[in-house]
C-alpha cells in the first residue's frame, strides 16, 4: 500500500470511529433522558408542592382564634381540607418510592440506605422538639437564641448534608443516641420533650414502605394494607382499654391513647398531654396510607397507556372514597386516630387529585401554571423542618411594645398586629394573610434554590 492510499485509509477509519462514537454518545444521552423522565414525574412533584404549600397556610395563621373553617383541623371526628395535608404527603411519599428505586435491588447496602434515610427524617423531627429546650451557660434572650440557631445549623447540615453513606450512618446514629439519651437522662429540661411528631412518623412509615416495595409483590402490598386497616379497626373497636373499660373511639380513653400514655409517659404533645396525634398505634394505618401511594406509584411507573392509568386511578379513588364514607358509620373519620375510614377516604381523594394533575401536566402538557408548586414539591424537607424553626424564632424574639410601656411583644405579634391587622376588618382575613405572607417568603427562598439547582434530599 502506497503512502497516499494509507493516508486515505486512516482518514476513513478515523471518520468511522468518530461516527460510531457520536452515535454512542447520542444514544446514551437519549437513554439518560428517558431514565430521568422515569425517575421524576412532574405531576407528583406538583402534587407534593401543593400539599406542602397548603401545610404552611394551615400551620401559620396570624391568630389561631380567627381561622376559616377549611383551614382548621376537625376537633375530633370529621375531615376538613386541613386534615388532608398529612395523608396527602404520606401518599406522595409512597408514590415516589418506585421512582426513587426503579430497579428492585436488595442487599445490605440498600438496607443501610433505607435505615439511614428513615433515621435522618426521624431525627430532624425529634431535634425540632428539642429546639426550645436547649439551654447553655445560663444564657437568655438573643445570645441563647443564637446558640440554638448555631446548633440547629450543625444538626441540619449533619442530617441533610450529602456525605458518603458511612459518614451519614455515623452522624445519624450519634445524633439519634444523643437526643434519645437526653430525653431519658433525667435532666429536668428534657424530661418532657416530645418524642413523636410529624417527621418522626414520616421516617418510620418510609422505612416500612420501602421494605415492602423491595421485598414483596403488589398483591402482597395490597393485602398488607387491608390487614393493617382491618387489624387496627379490630384493636380499636374490640379490645378493652386496660384500667378504663370497653373499647371506644373517644378522646383520652381509647386504646391508642392508653398505649401512648403507657409507653411515652411525659414525652407526648404538650397540648394533649396523655396521648399523641402522631402516636404509636395510629402509625400502623398510616403505613396503609403510604401503601396506597406506593401502588399508585408503581402504576404510574408501568408501561400501561396513560389514559388507562388515569381511568384506573379515577375508578379506584372513587371506590375508596365511597368505602371510607361507609366505614365512617362504624369507625368515624378521624385524623388524630388515623382511623381506617380516614385512610380510605383521604387516599381516594389523593388518588383523584393526582390523576387529574397527571392528565393535565404529564399527558396534556399544560405545565406553565404549575411552576410555583413545582419549586415547592422538589424541596419539601427544607420547608417541613425550617418553617417550624422560623415560627419558633418569631415567637421567641421580643421587642419593646410601642403601645404599652414597659411591655414586650414578639416579632410575630408585632408584624401581625401592626402590619396586617390594620388593613382588614375581618379577623379571619387578616389571619390568613399572615399565612400567605409566609408562603410568599418561602416561595422566594425555594425559587432561589430551584434556580441554583439545589435539591436537598435527606
Amino acid at each position: 500500500m502506497n503512502f497516499g492510499n494509507q493516508k486515505k485509509f486512516e482518514q476513513k477509519l478515523i471518520s468511522k470511529i468518530n461516527t460510531y462514537f457520536t452515535s454512542f454518545v447520542i444514544f446514551r444521552i437519549n437513554q439518560n433522558k428517558e431514565t430521568m423522565i422515569k425517575e421524576r414525574l412532574i405531576s407528583l412533584d406538583v402534587f407534593r408542592g401543593i400539599t406542602v404549600l397548603f401545610m404552611v397556610i394551615v400551620n401559620n395563621p396570624g391568630n389561631w382564634s380567627a381561622i376559616y373553617k377549611p383551614l382548621a383541623h376537625a376537633e375530633w371526628n370529621g375531615c376538613t381540607p386541613a386534615d388532608l395535608v398529612f395523608p396527602f404527603f404520606i401518599f406522595a411519599m409512597g408514590a415516589a418510592v418506585p421512582f426513587a428505586m426503579p430497579t428492585k435491588i436488595w442487599d445490605s447496602n440498600v438496607l443501610n440506605k433505607i435505615i439511614v434515610r428513615s433515621l435522618r427524617i426521624f431525627c430532624l423531627g425529634l431535634f425540632f422538639n428539642f429546639f426550645s429546650k436547649i439551654e447553655l451557660f445560663g444564657w437568655e434572650g438573643i445570645p441563647l437564641l443564637l446558640c440554638r440557631l448555631a446548633i440547629t445549623g450543625l444538626v441540619a447540615y449533619a442530617l441533610m448534608g450529602n456525605f458518603s453513606l458511612k459518614v451519614k450512618t455515623w452522624l445519624v446514629v450519634v445524633i439519634f443516641g444523643v437526643l434519645i439519651g437526653l430525653a431519658y437522662s433525667g435532666i429536668k429540661t428534657f424530661s418532657d420533650v416530645r418524642i413523636p411528631g410529624v417527621l418522626q412518623r414520616i421516617g418510620i412509615v418510609y422505612f416500612f414502605t420501602a421494605l415492602l416495595y423491595l421485598k414483596t409483590t403488589q398483591k402482597t402490598q395490597l393485602l398488607t394494607a387491608i390487614l393493617l386497616l382491618l387489624g387496627y379497626w379490630g384493636l380499636m373497636a374490640l379490645v378493652p382499654v386496660p384500667g378504663i373499660g370497653p373499647a371506644n373511639f373517644i378522646v383520652n380513653t381509647n386504646l391508642a391513647a392508653w398505649l401512648d400514655n403507657t409507653v411515652l409517659t411525659g414525652h407526648l404533645w404538650v397540648y394533649t398531654v396523655t396521648w399523641d396525634p402522631e402516636g404509636i398505634l395510629s402509625t400502623l394505618p398510616t403505613i396503609a396510607s403510604a401503601i396506597s401511594g406506593l401502588l399508585v406509584g408503581q402504576l404510574l411507573n408501568s408501561p400501561m397507556l396513560s389514559m388507562k392509568i388515569i381511568k384506573r386511578m379515577t375508578e379506584t379513588g372513587t371506590i375508596l372514597i365511597i368505602l371510607g364514607l361507609l366505614w365512617n358509620m362504624m369507625f368515624p373519620l378521624n385524623k388524630n386516630l388515623w382511623s381506617s375510614s380516614y385512610v380510605l377516604y383521604t387516599s381516594g381523594i389523593a388518588m383523584l387529585t393526582l390523576a387529574f394533575l397527571y392528565y393535565v401536566i404529564d399527558v396534556a402538557h399544560y405545565k406553565k401554571w404549575a411552576k410555583l408548586f413545582l419549586i415547592w414539591g422538589v424541596n419539601p424537607m427544607i420547608v417541613f423542618f425550617f418553617s417550624g424553626i422560623v415560627s419558633k424564632i418569631l415567637h421567641a424574639v421580643e421587642i419593646k411594645n410601642p403601645e404599652i410601656a414597659d411591655k414586650q411583644i414578639t416579632i410575630q405579634d408585632y408584624f401581625y398586629s401592626h402590619c396586617i391587622v390594620p388593613y382588614f376588618s375581618e379577623p379571619k382575613s387578616a389571619s390568613v394573610t399572615f399565612a400567605i405572607a409566609n408562603v410568599v417568603m418561602w416561595s422566594l427562598i425555594l425559587y432561589i434554590l430551584y434556580k441554583k439547582n439545589i435539591i436537598v434530599k435527606v
